[in-house]
């Protein structure tokens, strides 16, 4: 079974932070400002389902 990871296309983010309100456990703004996924062992499924649906850009996506 492949690993479900959560991607962020930070060419279309506008750093709103409606990911890191939504799953701050997944999502954080790093040094540079730039929105990161942390690198767990499982995501959260429920979590980053509200953040890609919150996403006003609509720039965060599964990746198998």
């Amino acid at each position: 079974m492949k690993k479900k990871v959560p991607v962020v296309e930070l060419d279309k983010c506008i750093l709103c932070g409606v990911c890191v309100e939504v799953a701050p456990t997944v999502f954080r703004e790093n040094d540079l400002g730039y929105i990161q996924v942390a690198d767990l062992t499982d995501y959260p499924e429920a979590e980053v389902d509200e953040a890609i649906k919150n996403c006003p850009k609509d720039c965060i996506y599964w990746q198998e």
